[in-house]
């Protein structure tokens, strides 16, 4: 799929202009979302939220913003220097660079220029936002290392083993979508979804082919892995306070603790951005508004684009207030043990329908006849499987399989000799008290 409209053909002053554009769009709706989220969790903990500073409340963002500007930054002892300062301004950068590759909106005139909302695109436009994303992430581990602290450093741990795991689900996730929209920029695969889907009678508009409405693992995939890429609840475990005070950002405070809490909110509207773009229709409008022209096209593109990823966003805030931290080995298994061999069945399944329908194998009877018997296999191997069961254990049986494992978990496993000596002295203490009682009564 060629490419319309060539983003370089800009103007230099219009690129800038775009620059500085998705710059101040980017501090002006991380501001917004601070309040967004404390208004949200405090409707559904049954209290208000920030009232007190500006109309709603919403200049307490701003005010919490201004104070960790100018509140004393310090850098404690035997901390790396460089290390310490340049890994808050990775990770605040990587936040921002990911956004030039994100189409915002359709074509529009600006000052006399017929340009894309957008400031540029590339063939692989996907890979380079998980590129630079990851290089966002460097962030997290050189503050854990530099702080040369425990919590910091096993934070920072965290996040490493963390990352790696829902980076590979992220880019598992997109392949169905690669294959589908034979691209991976950005542009075309908004565009490759404004195809019909299903072409509805009676004059009803056509539903358009998003993509989480024909890939909806790859899509329920990827909104996992977005909470895990954010390190929001309930996967915050490279900064959870209950067991590691506040992981890798411990020892930061001022501007530089500032950097860490922006990329957070940035990098919360990156990935919903993501999501809208390749799985949502990006800047198109949804069903059954998508046929009616003005609403399809110009400048209303990004407010469809706005509302979309505000959406996803209180997705995130939706999640935090809901669900309790999850458990570290169980958070590893999941993406280890269901999320990638999920994605890699379903972009195998995804990768076999699309070339059976280029080569016109739905209708040759050899296709059909091996679908049928690895269907009917499939229902074999669950129906043995199922019905047989292994017999409950006896309370007997349970006993003795919880004495086989040692050091059991929440009750310890005793030795025979321990157990023994302890029975002899509760069977004194009885005895004891017995005597005691008889001894009262006679004295009596």
């Amino acid at each position: 799929m060629s490419h319309d409209l060539n983003p370089l053909n800009d103007p230099l002053w219009l690129v800038i202009v775009k620059v500085v554009a998705v710059f101040v769009l980017l501090l002006t709706w991380t501001i917004f979302n601070v309040w967004f989220e404390r208004r949200v969790i405090g409707r559904m903990q049954n209290r208000r939220g920030p009232t007190m500073n500006g109309p709603l409340g919403l200049g307490q963002a701003l005010g919490d913003g201004m104070k960790l500007i100018f509140k004393e930054d310090f850098r404690p002892a035997r901390t790396d220097a460089f290390v310490f300062s340049i890994a808050p301004m990775l990770t605040a950068v990587a936040a921002f660079t990911v956004w030039t590759v994100i189409p915002l909106g359709g074509n529009v005139t600006i000052f006399g220029v017929d340009t894309r909302l957008q400031v540029t695109d590339l063939p692989v436009s996907i890979l380079f936002i998980l590129a630079v994303a990851a290089v966002g992430f460097y962030g997290v581990v050189l503050a854990g290392w530099a702080s040369n602290g425990t919590y910091s450093l096993l934070g920072s741990m965290r996040a490493t083993a963390q990352v790696i795991s829902y980076e590979v689900c992220m880019g598992l996730s997109l392949i169905p979508v690669f294959i589908l929209s034979q691209s991976a920029s950005t542009g075309d695969i908004v565009k490759a979804q404004q195809a019909t889907w299903l072409p509805l009678p009676g004059g009803v508009p056509d539903l358009p082919s998003w993509y989480f409405l024909l890939l909806v693992p790859s899509f329920i995939i990827f909104l996992i892995s977005m909470v895990g890429e954010c390190n929001r609840l309930p996967f915050d475990f490279a900064e959870c306070e209950s067991e590691i005070v506040s992981g890798h950002l411990t020892d930061y405070s001022g501007f530089r603790y500032a950097l860490y809490f922006l990329a957070e909110y940035i990098n919360m509207a990156t990935t919903s951005a993501i999501c809208a773009t390749v799985f949502l229709g990006g800047y198109t409008a949804p069903w059954p508004l998508n046929n009616i022209a003005w609403l399809n096209d110009g400048w209303f593109t990004l407010v469809w684009f706005i509302l979309k990823v505000q959406v996803l966003i209180f997705g995130f805030v939706w999640v935090r207030g809901s669900l309790p931290r999850y458990r570290y080995d169980k958070f590893m298994a999941l993406g280890w043990k269901v999320l990638i061999p999920v994605a890699l069945v379903w972009t195998m399944l995804v990768a076999l329908f699309r070339t059976a329908g280029h080569e016109n194998w739905f209708t040759s009877p050899a296709f059909l006849i091996t679908v049928a018997v690895i269907f009917v296999a499939i229902l074999a191997v669950v129906w043995f499987s199922g019905s047989e069961k292994a017999p409950e254990p006896t309370a007997l049986e349970k006993a003795e399989a919880r004495k086989s494992l040692p050091g059991a978990y929440p009750t310890p496993v005793l030795s025979d000799d321990l157990i023994n000596a302890i029975n002899a002295s509760a069977s004194a203490k009885q005895i004891g008290a017995g005597v005691g009682t008889v001894k009262e009564g006679a004295d009596s």
